[in-house]
């Protein structure tokens, strides 16, 4: 499975930007799809997730946005469009992908996934 974000750039606060990962060579109709993030200093976290089982997470006390799933035969894209930027969101994004997942993703965590992109920096300023 080959990841690649898109997307990322420099916002003022209180403006909205929109991630995509392109997800290449996910073969089997259930997976999970997965947005976090890390802030300088801090550890990775979760935003948001997607199973094809059981739809849409999103992580508590995490960037507001909205994620939406797309699937062309085997590539599909995830996009997060997020809203209200503050400085504190201030960090690099990255997808991941879990193929062969027919469960709710709200539980996995960033070391069950096994697919990752490259990262793309988000940067809030004024």
């Amino acid at each position: 499975v080959q990841l690649v974000e898109s997307g990322g750039g420099e916002v003022q606060p209180g403006g909205s930007l929109r991630l995509s990962c392109a997800a290449s060579g996910i073969t089997e109709d259930e997976y999970a799809i997965g947005w976090f993030r890390q802030a300088p200093g801090k550890q990775r976290e979760g935003i948001t997730c997607f199973s094809t089982r059981y739809g849409t997470y999103y992580y508590p006390n995490s960037v507001k946005g909205r994620l939406t799933v797309d699937r062309d035969n085997a590539k599909i894209t995830a996009l997060f469009e997020m809203k209200n930027l503050e400085p504190e969101d201030t960090a690099v994004y990255y997808c991941a992908a879990l193929n062969d997942w027919g469960f709710s993703c709200r539980d996995l965590r960033e070391y069950d996934y096994d697919d990752w992109g490259q990262g793309i920096q988000v940067t809030v300023s004024s």
